[in-house]
């Protein structure tokens, strides 16, 4: 009681555009009567039309549910919560939640004493009901998409990755010596196997997927375990989603890029000559984990690149993202995306706004053959070219991504830029900014997208 369910489920709701409900409200309406009506009948009265109100609203879905603080006293109620429900417990200290209810009407509230016994009481059940513990909406959204952010979570990693089976690991040369003996370690007997795949884009190469697939050792009930940065968790998601049809991956992203973008949304996907990620899946994680201490080993050229994307979800969120220190910056830029994932999980609406600057990017780097320019780079250029095509300032990118034009062949990458994949009939579409925030899928005049793409380059 007192904790602030009703207003944290509301905005949760709205984030994830899915349906509201107020158990407590819900049961109102249907006893056409108040809770403390209710009450003068007997809790067990209340209970009852509770109870059968869970068990109502749990069984459909894309709802957030707002339960009352005593609900999870009956043990049939717990059982539904684990079977049916993303469980989430906003922990809110006992002092605040008496202030916000002391003089109310409700039942359970009328004495002090009587109210600090209950919470202490009731505190073990809340635990052991919850699969996250949040504290605000962005935490809510993170846990929705079963986005685990937590300073040490990779030392963490074996109880963490949902499930029973055994796990296979899967890294790069690069992030395995720095981390793979954590990961492996924190994965116990679990652990199956480890494979290596190559770093940067040429894992996401058909030759390295296909070593991949012939090596895999896991069955159905096995995870497949992503440790690196977002050329890795796109490939290894991408051998998830395709061996034996399908099987559970958990990204654990090393890179800033990964851990604010790439690893988040399910999608996965391998590189062709002809452009980057034309071939791929949509495959959710069980989990994604994210540990924002991995970033402390990150070089500084390395975090540059992982920037690129954060500059990105600010300026589509309207917010200075960048200015936060790294544990925030990286739990807002994942509640981020994770709401718009959400809402668009399969990339037909709203989530093409993520692709803000990256229709250039992705030219800039087939033109470049996968090599020797950055993923970051190109995306701190493509920025600048989608900013001057909105009519807006391009001061903030300049200033903290200091991106400089490429050498590249300009026929390469715009013959790679029509080939984009979210062309429509042979027409350039592309993510830009509008007054009223982003806007996806507008069409431009080739002339004026071949403009500023040759911009971009150095002859």
């Amino acid at each position: 009681m007192g904790a602030g369910k009703t207003t944290l489920g509301e905005e949760v709701a709205r984030r994830i555009n899915r349906s509201f409900i107020d158990l407590d409200h819900a049961i109102e309406l249907a006893a056409k009567r108040s809770i403390a009506e209710l009450f003068q009948e007997g809790e067990e009265v209340f209970r009852g039309y509770e109870q059968r109100a869970m068990g109502i609203f749990m069984m459909q879905p894309s709802r957030v549910i707002a339960l009352g603080g005593g609900a999870i006293t009956n043990p049939q109620a717990r059982v539904v919560l684990h079977e049916y429900a993303i469980t989430l417990w906003l922990d809110e200290d006992v002092e605040t939640c008496w202030e916000r209810v002391r003089g109310s009407d409700r039942p359970l509230a009328r004495d002090e004493a009587t109210f600090r016994r209950l919470f202490e009481e009731r505190r073990p059940l809340y635990a052991q009901a919850a699969d996250f513990v949040v504290r605000d909406a962005d935490d809510a959204v993170l846990a929705a998409a079963g986005v685990h952010v937590a300073r040490g979570a990779l030392r963490r990693l074996g109880e963490l990755v949902p499930g029973d089976g055994k796990a296979v690991l899967i890294s790069d040369p690069n992030v395995a010596g720095i981390h793979g003996m954590d990961a492996q370690l924190a994965l116990g007997t679990r652990l199956a196997q480890v494979h290596e795949l190559p770093a940067g884009e040429d894992a996401k190469a058909i030759t390295a997927l296909e070593r991949l697939w012939q090596d895999l050792r896991v069955d159905r009930h096995g995870t497949i375990v992503a440790l690196g940065g977002g050329c890795t968790t796109d490939a290894a998601g991408f051998a998830a989603a395709t061996y034996l049809r399908g099987v559970d991956w958990v990204p654990v992203p090393s890179s800033l890029v990964a851990q604010v973008d790439a690893a988040i949304g399910g999608k996965t996907g391998i590189d062709l000559p002809q452009g980057k990620n034309l071939v791929g899946a949509f495959h959710w994680p069980v989990r994604t984990v994210i540990d924002p201490a991995l970033l402390d080993t990150l070089p500084p050229a390395q975090r540059l690149e992982g920037m690129a994307e954060v500059v990105k979800t600010g300026l589509l969120a309207g917010e200075p993202l960048w200015d936060l220190p790294d544990d925030e910056l990286v739990r807002r830029c994942a509640a981020f995306k994770a709401a718009i994932c959400l809402r668009d999980p399969h990339d037909r609406a709203e989530r093409k706004m993520l692709n803000l600057g990256h229709t250039f990017a992705h030219a800039l780097e087939a033109a470049a053959g996968y090599e020797g320019l950055s993923h970051g780079r190109a995306v701190a250029l493509g920025l600048l070219a989608a900013l001057r095509l909105s009519g807006k300032d391009v001061g903030q990118v300049e200033e903290i991504l200091h991106p400089k034009p490429v050498r590249v062949d300009r026929d390469r990458a715009w013959e790679a830029m029509q080939r984009d994949k979210k062309n429509v009939g042979g027409e350039l579409r592309l993510v830009l900014l509008g007054d009223d925030g982003p806007q996806w899928d507008v069409a431009v005049p080739a002339a004026d997208v071949r403009r500023e793409l040759d911009a971009l380059i150095v002859t």
